[in-house]
C-alpha cells in the first residue's frame, strides 16, 4: 500500500493545467524517485474525477467508467508517494470525498490534501470566461448577480462556490486530517517572479531538487474583453449549429486558445469596481478561518486579498471596433484551417487514386490473370482446396519468418 498520497483537489485557474502537464510528461522520471503519477493519458485524472463524482461532461462520462477505482488501486499498490491532481475534485460532495479517501487507504495511509488558491478578484472573471469557453452565453452582469445571491442556488452559483469556497472545500476533503497534512498553495499576485508558483508547487509536492522538463505544452490561456465578447456572440449564434465534438477543436482550441489568446493590447477582463467590497469581505472571512485552523500555507495568505484594477472595461458593452478586429483574426484562422483541411483532402484523394490505378494495372497483368484462373480451378475440388490451404499456410510462415 502507498505510504503517502498527495491529493491535489483544486481550485480551477490556479496553474493546474501546467502542473498536470509537467507531472504527466515527467511521470517516468518521477517514478525513478519513488513518486507515482499514474496516468496513461494526460487527462487520466480528469476522467477519474468524473467517474468518482458521476459528472456528465460532453459524453466523456461513457469512457470514464471505472477510472477512479483503477487509479486508486494503482495508488494502493505503490510502495512510496503517489500524486493525484485535478481541479474539478474541488466540487466533490462530502460523501464522494470520503469514498475517495477510503479508496486511497485512509486512515491507514498518510494522506495529504493540497489546495491551490487564487484571489477572487482574478478568479471571478476567469470563471466567467471559462463558462464562455464551454459554450455558455450568460453575460457577465448576470453571472455576478448569481454569485452575489445569498442563496447561492441560481444558475452558475452552485458550481462556482463548489470549486472556489476554500473553507467549504477543505471541510469536505480534509475534516478528518490533521492540519499539518492540509496544504494551501497560494498563487502569487501578477507582475512578480513567473517561476514563484512552480517553486511553491514543488515545495508542496516534494519536487524540489528534481530535474524535470517544465516546457509548457498544455495551458489554459486567458482572453481579453473583446475576444471574450466575440466568443460569447459566436456561442449565441452557433450553439445549435456546431456539435460538441466539433466545438472543442474548432472554437475552444483553434479560435480561443490558439488565436484569440495571442492577441495583445486588448483590455483585460477584470472585476467591476463596485464588486470589490463584498469580495474583500468574503476573502477576509476565508483568511481568518484558514489561520484559525492552522493549515500549512505554502506562500502568503495576503496573496488572496487581490489588487483592484486601475481601469475596467465592461465585457457586456465592449468596444465594437476591437471586437471587429478580433473577428477578422478569428475568420483568418478558420480560413487557414479550412485550406489546410482542403489540402489534406486533396492529397488523400490523389493517393487513393494512385492506389486504385496501381491495383487496376496489377489486375491486367497476365501473371495475375493466370493465378486467378488457377485458384478458381483448385477451389472446385477437395484435393485442390487442401493444396491451396497448404500453399497459403506455407506463404504465411514464410512471411512471418522473413
Amino acid at each position: 500500500m502507498s505510504r503517502r498520497v498527495l491529493l491535489h483537489v483544486g481550485t480551477p485557474k490556479t496553474g493546474t493545467s501546467h502542473l498536470q502537464d509537467v507531472l504527466f510528461r515527467n511521470r517516468d522520471r518521477l517514478r525513478e524517485q519513488g513518486l507515482l503519477y499514474l496516468a496513461d493519458r494526460f487527462d487520466a485524472h480528469f476522467l477519474a474525477a468524473l467517474d468518482l463524482m458521476q459528472l456528465r461532461w460532453g459524453g466523456l462520462e461513457d469512457e470514464c467508467v471505472g477510472a477512479w477505482e483503477r487509479l486508486a488501486e494503482g495508488v494502493r499498490r505503490h510502495d512510496g508517494t503517489a500524486i493525484i491532481s485535478h481541479e474539478i475534485l474541488a466540487t466533490a460532495s462530502r460523501g464522494q470525498a470520503e469514498r475517495a479517501l477510503a479508496s486511497l487507504g485512509h486512515p491507514d495511509t498518510e494522506i495529504h490534501v493540497v489546495l491551490s488558491v487564487r484571489d477572487l478578484v482574478r478568479q471571478i472573471p476567469a470563471e466567467w470566461q471559462e463558462n464562455v469557453k464551454h459554450r455558455r452565453v450568460l453575460d457577465f452582469g448576470t453571472f455576478l448577480a448569481q454569485l452575489r445571491d445569498p442563496s447561492r442556488s441560481q444558475g452558475v452559483a452552485p458550481w462556482f462556490w463548489g470549486v472556489q469556497e476554500v473553507p467549504d472545500i477543505l471541510d469536505r476533503w480534509a475534516r478528518d486530517l490533521p492540519p499539518e497534512r492540509v496544504h494551501l498553495v497560494t498563487v502569487p499576485p501578477p507582475g512578480g517572479d513567473p517561476d514563484l508558483l512552480w517553486r511553491r508547487f514543488s515545495a508542496a509536492f516534494g519536487l524540489d531538487g528534481l530535474d524535470l522538463d517544465q516546457t509548457a505544452e498544455r495551458a489554459n490561456p486567458s482572453l481579453g474583453v473583446p475576444e471574450t465578447a466575440l466568443l460569447r456572440r459566436l456561442n449565441r449564434q452557433a450553439t445549435d449549429l456546431v456539435p460538441p465534438d466539433a466545438y472543442r477543436p474548432l472554437v475552444r482550441e483553434l479560435l480561443a486558445h490558439q488565436t484569440l489568446s495571442r492577441r495583445r493590447g486588448s483590455p483585460r477582463l477584470t472585476l467591476p469596481p463596485e464588486e470589490h467590497a463584498w469580495v474583500a469581505a468574503t476573502t477576509d472571512s476565508w483568511i481568518a478561518t484558514i489561520r484559525e485552523r492552522g493549515y500549512d500555507v505554502v506562500g502568503d495568505l495576503d496573496d488572496l486579498v487581490g489588487t483592484p484594477p486601475t481601469t475596467y472595461a465592461d465585457p457586456d458593452r465592449p468596444d465594437e471596433a476591437q471586437v471587429a478586429d478580433a473577428a477578422v483574426d478569428a475568420l483568418t484562422a478558420l480560413l487557414v484551417e479550412n485550406a489546410r483541411l482542403l489540402r489534406s483532402e486533396q492529397d488523400l484523394a490523389r493517393r487513393l487514386g494512385e492506389t486504385e490505378s496501381a491495383l487496376e494495372r496489377s489486375y491486367l497483368r497476365p501473371t495475375y490473370r493466370l493465378r486467378e484462373k488457377t485458384v478458381r480451378a483448385l477451389q472446385h475440388s477437395t484435393a485442390g482446396r487442401k493444396l491451396l490451404g497448404a500453399y497459403r499456410r506455407l506463404r504465411g510462415r514464410s512471411s512471418r519468418s522473413a
